[in-house]
C-alpha cells in the first residue's frame, strides 16, 4: 500500500474531524436541524474548506452513516469470532444492545424517517449501500437461524424482525428515559431489550 503524503495525511484527519462533528451533531439535534455552517465552526474550518471535503448537507449525514455501518460491521465481525459461539438469538440480543449503548452515549447519527434530498443521496450512494446490504445480510441469517431452532417466531416476516432490530438503533424511548435521570444506562438498554424480544406481557410464573 502507497503510503499518504503529509498533505494527504492532513486532509484525512480534517476529514475524520469534520465526520466526527457531524456524527455528534446528528445525534444531538438530527439532520433537519444539523446546518452546514454549524459542522464548519465546530471543526474550525471555513465553510469553503469543508465543501472541498463534502459537496452537501446530505454528503455529511451519509458519511456519518458510512462510519456508523463501518462500526456494525467491526462489531458483528467480534460477534461471529466469539468464543464459545453464542446462539442466533444472543448474537441478535447482542447487536440490539450494542445498538442501543451507542445511541445512549450520544454517538448514533439520527436521520428522518422522511426527507426526499437525503433518501435519494442515500440510495445513490455505493459505499452506504454496499455496508448496508452487508449488515442486513448478516442479521437475516442469525434471524432465519433463530426461527429455524424455535428461539424467534416463524409467523413474523424475518424483514419485520430485521427492521425492530434496526428501530432499536434510534428508539426514542432511550434518550427519553436518560433524560429523566432516574435509570442507569444499563437498566434502560435492558428494559428496551426485554420489550423488544419478550414483548410487554406478564411472564408466566414457573409452577
Amino acid at each position: 500500500m502507497a503510503r499518504l503524503s503529509f498533505r494527504e495525511q492532513m486532509l484525512r484527519v480534517r476529514e475524520d474531524a469534520i465526520v466526527d462533528s457531524v456524527n455528534r451533531l446528528l445525534a444531538e439535534k438530527g439532520f433537519d436541524l444539523m446546518t452546514v455552517d454549524e459542522v464548519a465552526a465546530d471543526v474550525g474550518i471555513a465553510k469553503a474548506s469543508l465543501y472541498k471535503h463534502f459537496a452537501s448537507k446530505e454528503d455529511l449525514a451519509a458519511a456519518a452513516m458510512i462510519r456508523a455501518l463501518d462500526r456494525a460491521l467491526a462489531q458483528l465481525e467480534r460477534l461471529r469470532a466469539s468464543q464459545p459461539q453464542p446462539s442466533p438469538l444472543e448474537l441478535l440480543k447482542a447487536v440490539a444492545r450494542w445498538s442501543m449503548q451507542v445511541q445512549l452515549a450520544g454517538e448514533m447519527p439520527s436521520l428522518p424517517s422522511q426527507n426526499s434530498s437525503l433518501r435519494t443521496s442515500l440510495l445513490h450512494n455505493a459505499a452506504y449501500l454496499h455496508r448496508l446490504t452487508q449488515v442486513s445480510d448478516q442479521l437475516g441469517e442469525w434471524i432465519l437461524a433463530a426461527q429455524s431452532d424455535g428461539s424467534l417466531d416463524t409467523a413474523l416476516p424475518p424483514e419485520l424482525i430485521l427492521f425492530t432490530l434496526y428501530a432499536r438503533a434510534c428508539d426514542p424511548v432511550l434518550t427519553v428515559l436518560k433524560a429523566g435521570g432516574q435509570h442507569s444506562d444499563e437498566q434502560i438498554v435492558e428494559w428496551l431489550l426485554r420489550t423488544c424480544f419478550q414483548g410487554l406481557m406478564t411472564t408466566p410464573a414457573k409452577s
